[in-house]
């Protein structure tokens, strides 16, 4: 095992809020009742992973991050039903599947998210894992923390992906590409001939991009300040790339008076009251991306008496049993080419990675481990 001795496992943890990630030494877990133990291959890196490293959100630290998981089922606790040992599979977030909410269909909102996906506990309300010294260590990062050679998961944020499907490619369609895919699939419910405008062309809007052209929507606009993701945006579906700047609102204009739909994947308020105005009669303005606490965004309320909607969502409204596979049949048909947004790196090589993805360098940063 990646690390110092029998018993130890080398992970990437945030010590210090803002840092860069550092690579601890910690115990090796072992799954308890209903968990399973995943020996993970390969890690996405996602925007949220940062903002938690950087930002007051709520997590307590020392923590292991990671949410974009995939590998091979190591071990299983007792109760576990539904995989075993030796099964391919990607990480997705956790939910209780009990709370009137799971029931309803809309695990990504159970009243327990915050418990199981943020707080770094485990089911006996302590830290999930401990350093090689025997301090705390916070895990259990959106029921995973996958910066690390082993994560300990329930059956509910377990997926089992097909053969064909690399790890490399798995590990993504867990948060990122779920996320974006999810909100023009599930979220809007996108249709033929509905005008799109993503803002932010990353790997949750270039996602979108990529599920607005299978679900045949025309005009799909990308914006961005980096050209060469609205290059890679136009080859993957999109109709028109735009920069983001002054002149962005006009751009926008010339191509349709009012967007049915504008999608935020930026959480910067400007860009969000943009969107905004440039909705049509009954447009629908998504909002998912994660901004620093306490930021405002100011609109005209008047125009909302054309029908408009401002709709927040997580994970694309997704639950990772069905959505998961669904993303990586498509892409398995030639229909949803997130290949095409991968770099990979070797997993002591974190911090490169995510310097990688905050400068444009990569879009979807993914961390590999070896054997």
């Amino acid at each position: 095992m990646t690390g110092g001795g029998a018993g130890r496992m080398t992970v990437a943890a945030v010590v210090t809020r803002g840092a860069p990630f550092a690579l601890v030494e910690a115990e090796i877990p072992e799954p308890g009742p209903g968990e399973i133990r995943v020996a993970v291959k390969a890690a996405g890196i996602c925007h949220t992973d940062l903002a938690f490293r950087d930002l007051e959100l709520g997590t307590p630290l020392p923590m292991v991050l990671g949410h974009e998981g995939a590998g091979i089922v190591d071990q299983v606790g007792p109760g576990v039903e539904g995989v075993r040992p030796g099964d391919r599979v990607a990480l997705s977030y956790d939910s209780c599947g009990l709370c009137p909410v799971c029931r309803e269909g809309a695990p990504q909102y159970c009243e327990e998210f915050g418990l199981r996906n943020i707080a770094g506990l485990g089911p006996d309300m302590a830290p999930r894992l401990r350093l090689a010294g025997g301090g705390p260590l916070f895990a259990s990062f959106f029921g995973q923390s996958s910066f690390a050679p082993l994560a300990i998961t329930r059956p509910r944020n377990t997926v089992r992906i097909p053969a064909g499907l690399p790890f490399h490619l798995a590990a993504p369609l867990g948060c990122g590409m779920q996320t974006g895919a999810g909100a023009i699939l599930n979220t809007l419910g996108g249709r033929p001939g509905q005008s799109l405008a993503v803002l932010g062309a990353g790997a949750v809007g270039l996602a979108a991009v990529m599920a607005a052209r299978v679900a045949g929507m025309d005009p799909i606009v990308a914006v961005d300040r980096v050209p060469a993701r609205l290059d890679l945006a136009r080859a993957l579906g999109a109709t028109h790339g735009f920069l983001s700047g002054d002149g962005l609102a006009a751009e926008l204009a010339a191509i349709r008076p009012g967007f049915d739909a504008v999608l935020d994947t930026t959480g910067v308020p400007a860009l969000i009251e943009l969107g905004i105005a440039a909705l049509a009669t009954r447009g629908t303005m998504l909002v998912l991306g994660i901004s620093p606490p306490g930021a405002q965004a100011a609109f005209a309320l008047s125009g909302f008496l054309g029908g408009k909607r401002i709709q927040g969502l997580i994970e694309g409204d997704a639950d990772p049993q069905a959505f998961v596979p669904k993303l990586a049949a498509l892409h398995l048909e030639g229909r949803f080419p997130h290949d095409r947004l991968v770099g990979t790196f070797p997993f002591a090589e974190i911090n490169r990675a995510a310097h990688a993805m905050e400068s444009g360098e990569t879009v979807k940063p993914v961390l590999l481990f070896g054997d």
